[in-house]
Parts: structure tokens; sequence; C-alpha cells
């Protein structure tokens, strides 16, 4: 089948994008989303291309938008002129060294007020050529949007020893068993993982990181995890606890708020200690750019800086004992 003849008119490299984004998220929804650009604009964008092309680029289906026959061979080169434009863009900004251009990063929601704000600020005053997209998600979630290109920089979770192949490790921290206030359990210091065996535990669902290396230690140490809810969602996690009805595994920085103001407790585990890393990673879908190493490096110090060393690792006070828990059922005098 020959391809239908195409208006000589410039190709609009917005409605470019648009096409090559509604392809891979598979609506315009997400589309939107990903651009930062109202959905009606992405509607427009494909409708102006189709007619340019003299032909449909998608088909409507009850699981979103998928390519026609001729979206389908137009796409792979759309893509590859989206990558030339951007290797060139990319050629002119670097021979200027000025870093300029979109950088997408991956973070956690934890680190956003201790990281992501202070990031905002420093490369608006810094570098001003350089626009910053933040995307929250879970470690799992950014080593996705790692793998698909969607982001530049991610900042996920690793476990276990660091492998010297690995992305740059910037923080690591101790995993605690987090419980509700005045529960006997997390008043200790220290907890031995075995002490998890049947409680009831609210944790993230596989193939999430510490969800996988939770019930590897379980079956080594022959004990159950009683897993009532998964929920991939932190501020969850917190609420669940919280309320009494369960624990959860996190690192203190995440419940540093709540710790503070005695509504949590954390026990750091041991027996094994269970750490996990905060890790600097870049997409392998495509080059750095100058802009991403500019805002990765800076990233690294910012991490790195004495300031977020505290308040990442800063431990907030013990709630007081006598308090009731129902993730328990015991007092602080240890009673069933």
């Amino acid at each position: 089948m020959p391809m239908p003849k195409i208006s000589p008119a410039t190709w609009d490299m917005t409605h470019l994008l648009s096409f090559v984004t509604v392809a891979r998220t598979g609506s315009l929804k997400s589309a939107a989303a990903t651009l930062g650009i109202p959905q009606p604009a992405i509607s427009r964008h494909i409708g102006k291309l189709e007619t340019q092309c003299n032909g449909r680029l998608f088909g409507r289906t009850g699981r979103g938008m998928t390519l026609t026959e001729l979206g389908a061979r137009v796409f792979p080169r759309v893509e590859h002129l989206l990558a030339e434009a951007n290797a060139l863009s990319q050629e002119i900004t670097e021979s200027s060294g000025i870093p300029f251009g979109d950088v997408r990063i991956g973070a956690l929601p934890s680190h956003y007020l201790t990281i992501i704000v202070p990031l905002i600020l420093k490369m608006r005053r810094s570098h001003p050529g350089i626009k910053l997209h933040i995307f929250e998600g879970s470690g799992g979630q950014i080593d996705q949007w790692l793998v698909s290109g969607h982001i530049d920089i991610g900042m996920p979770y690793r476990y276990g020893k660091p492998n010297p192949s690995d992305a740059d490790t910037l923080l690591t921290f101790t995993s605690c068993l987090i419980g509700p206030a005045g529960d006997t359990l997390t008043q200790a210091a220290e907890l031995p993982f075995a002490k998890l065996d049947r409680l009831p535990l609210i944790l993230p669902s596989a193939p999430s990181g510490v969800r996988m290396l939770l019930d590897q230690l379980a079956k080594r140490a022959n004990i159950t995890l009683n897993v009532i809810v998964e929920a991939d969602s932190t501020q969850l996690q917190k609420a669940i606890v919280e309320s009494g009805e369960a624990y959860t595994v996190l690192p203190r920085h995440p419940v540093a708020a709540e710790l503070a103001s005695n509504r949590l407790q954390a026990a750091n585990l041991v027996a094994p200690v269970i750490e996990r890393r905060v890790v600097l990673a870049t997409t392998v879908v495509r080059p750095s750019s100058l802009a991403v190493r500019t805002v990765a490096g800076a990233i690294r110090s910012l991490y790195r800086s004495a300031a977020v060393t505290r308040a990442m690792h800063g431990e907030g006070p013990r709630a007081p004992a006598g308090a009731k828990s129902k993730a328990r059922g015991t007092d602080s005098a240890g009673q069933a």
C-alpha cells in the first residue's frame, strides 16, 4: 500500500511530539499529563497532523488510542526526526557551554521538601535556561520511567550491597519498623527482624524492591509476613499505622514529622540490618544533555550537603509509653 500524499507544509515539532507521546502512552489524558499541556491541545495537535498526513493516525478503542496502519508506519520516522532534532539542539547548546532545555526528574515523595524544592530554587537562580519537570513516584515507578525514557534523572531506592557498576549512591538509610504512638514493640531502639513474624503489616506490593527483599529475608528466617494491606503510597502506609491497625517498614525520614509530633514510633530493624540506598540514575534511552548533567551535579551536591544529611538521618522523639495499640493489642506493660 503506497504512502498517502503528504502536504508540503512545514512540520510542527510540537504536533509531532504530541503524536509520539499519545502513541507511547495510549491515551490523550496520559499524553497531556506527560507533556504538561491541556488535553484539548493534544487533540488539536493530532487533528492538524492527521489533516497534514491526509489520513487517520489513531483509532479509538475501549482500551485507549491505538495506531492505525498509517500511524504505525509514520511513527518510527517521526521518532527518528524528533531524536535528530533533539540531538541538533543539544549539540548547538553544548557548543555555547550554557545549559539549556527540559530536564525530567523522578523523585520519591519524601524527598520533596529536602531536595526538590531547594533544587528548583537553585536552578532558577543559577541556570534559568533549564526547565525542570518533576514527577513523583515510588522507587519501582521511577525505575520504569528511566527504562522507558519518560524521565532523564531518577532517584530510586536500591537494596543490598552496592554494585560497582550501579548508579551513584547518594544516601544510605537503615530501615525501621514503624508503629503507632504508645506501641510497646516499637518503643525499643532496635528490633530483631524475626519479631515481624505474623505482625499485621501494610507493605508495598511486589515487585517493589523492599517487598521482594522482605519476602526473601522472611523465608530465610522461617517467619511469616502477615501483609493485611498492600499499598505503594507512603502516605497511606503512615495513615494506617497511625490508626493502630498495622505496622510498616520505612526509613526514618518519611515519618520524621510524625515522629517529632509523637504520632508514630520507629525501631531500627537488626539481625539483619536492612539498608536501602537512594541512588542517582539517568536514562539510557538517550545521551545525557549538558542540562541533564548540570542538574545531576546539583542533585549530588544537595544530597551530600550537611543540612540534607542531618534532615534525612534525624531521629524524631519517641512517643511516651502507655497508649494502647490495636496493631499489637498491648500497652506499655506488654499485656495482650
